[in-house]
């Protein structure tokens, strides 16, 4: 699964992070407004939360391009980036789990409030939910404003797979999608591997989307 969903990210979601790309529904609305509305919130933390595939990463990008800052994976954090933050306003740290330097969140989270700065925190869980050892990250994660990304509604997941479809040159009727939306799990990594799926069958057999092809695919 994890070879297929790294495709599936190199084939089509390097490409299109733009303001227009991203397609706003019931599932994503209050926090695509919420982060419109930066500097006017109530807390200078807030913790994105949503499953792979859900936006988060698009979200992150339509901020900076607009509010400017700097994005850093948590993985990958290191003392140079708390150096590199003093010069930004805004901060977005990525993808925080369990398995990262607590020391430096902590270090990076205590400059940020002490310079008035901004920070966002992108990850699978609330941060209130991850069992960090250090109490003292423990305390600080309580006071994350938390802003999570729904399931998909039909409409977000009609707009994904007619999107996607679209930028493999896939041709399918407006019925199939209609006819998938009533049977796919609602689940982002689930959507874009049947995307994926399609694909790689529509190549193989060389031939237009059908019922069959989508039943199996289903299955």
């Amino acid at each position: 699964m994890r070879d297929l969903n790294q495709q599936i990210i190199k084939f089509d979601h390097e490409k299109n992070f733009g303001y227009e790309d991203f397609y706003v529904s019931k599932s994503n609305e209050h926090i695509f407004n919420f982060l419109h509305n930066w500097p006017k919130w109530e807390k200078n933390f807030v913790n994105i939360i949503g499953e792979n595939f859900s936006g988060k990463t698009h979200l992150t990008k339509i901020f900076l391009k607009k509010n400017k800052g700097i994005k850093l994976e948590s993985k990958f954090l290191n003392n140079d980036n708390l150096k590199e933050i003093k010069a930004h306003e805004n901060i977005i740290l990525e993808n925080i789990e369990k398995n990262v330097n607590e020391k430096l969140v902590y270090s990076l989270i205590n400059i940020v409030d002490q310079d008035n700065k901004y920070l966002i925190i992108t990850s699978n869980e609330p941060i209130t939910s991850i069992k960090f050892e250090l109490n003292d990250l423990k305390s600080r994660a309580k006071n994350f404003l938390l802003q999570t990304i729904e399931k998909p509604d039909d409409e977000l997941i009609f707009a994904l797979l007619l999107k996607n479809f679209s930028d493999r040159q896939i041709l399918i009727d407006k019925k199939l999608i209609n006819f998938i939306i009533k049977r796919i799990d609602r689940s982002y990594s689930k959507i874009f591997d049947f995307i994926y799926k399609i694909d790689e069958m529509s190549l193989k057999k060389k031939k237009s989307i059908d019922f069959k092809i989508i039943k199996d695919v289903l299955r």
